[in-house]
């Protein structure tokens, strides 16, 4: 759902609201009738993410004990095609009463970075990009291989209402987007918050290689997150999410 217009990479982890499971069914669909949304029920991918104790360092190294042992994803997939990505990248979940973990693992042979600003347009760099999906708004991150982040957070039209006496979210700071691709989505149309920023995350790369030359090979490049469950507030608010979950 970024604003691409040109051929990239770009590796994606969507969480639908769940946190044991990243995908929890949806209870307002009864059972057997198929979804409404553009991918089927039976095909979103789950992940168990583990609640640790351990502290987590956000340096992109990923040396933790906890990386070590956390489930790797499937390799990422082609988004079009469903054949496996070119390059084999990964990400990890966990969490604590804190914050909410995520972590790539990217391969890439010739690492390449242009923007440095943050809500520069750094979906024509290669990324990595993480959304998360509440009831009625979700949240949209990305991140290359300079650590420069991207993000926005989008409220459906049709729940506007729930959000409009928050500061943050009046209407003049907001903007209508239907989403790449899409001239109808099947819930109807969206605004974007496009200078928000996720309340105290904390983000981190290290580069396997030479960021911007191609006289070497790169073995690829690594991603730390931090997202405290605090700054879930407006994700968790429709159906009174408990933060940390439970």
């Amino acid at each position: 759902m970024s604003h691409r217009s040109r051929v990239r990479l770009a590796f994606s982890l969507f969480l639908l609201w769940g946190f044991v499971d990243a995908r929890a069914a949806d209870p307002a669909t009864p059972a057997g009738q198929q979804s409404k949304l553009p991918c089927p029920e039976n095909e979103i991918a789950r992940y168990t993410a583990y609640h640790v104790s351990e502290r987590i360092r956000i340096d992109g190294k990923l040396d933790e004990t906890v990386w070590q042992h956390a489930p790797r994803s499937p390799r990422f997939v082609d988004i079009l095609t469903g054949a496996q990505a070119i390059h084999d990248t990964r990400a990890m979940v966990v969490w604590d009463d804190t914050n909410l973990y995520v972590a790539y693992r990217i391969q890439e042979p010739f690492v390449h970075a242009k923007y440095t600003n943050h809500n520069d347009p750094i979906y024509y760099d290669h990324d990595v990009e993480f959304f998360i999906a509440g009831r009625d708004a979700y949240y949209e991150f990305e991140i290359n291989a300079f650590n420069t982040s991207y993000e926005v957070f989008f409220i459906w039209d049709d729940a506007y209402g729930a959000f409009a006496e928050a500061p943050e979210f009046a209407r003049s700071r907001l903007k209508p987007f239907n989403g790449v691709g899409f001239t109808n989505h099947p819930r109807g149309g969206r605004l974007g918050n496009f200078n928000w920023s996720f309340p105290g995350k904390q983000t981190a790369v290290q580069i396997d290689g030479t960021l911007n030359d191609d006289r070497d090979r790169d073995r690829g490049w690594t991603v730390e997150l931090a997202f405290p469950w605090k700054g879930f507030e407006w994700l968790a608010k429709a159906e009174n999410r408990s933060l940390p979950p439970r």
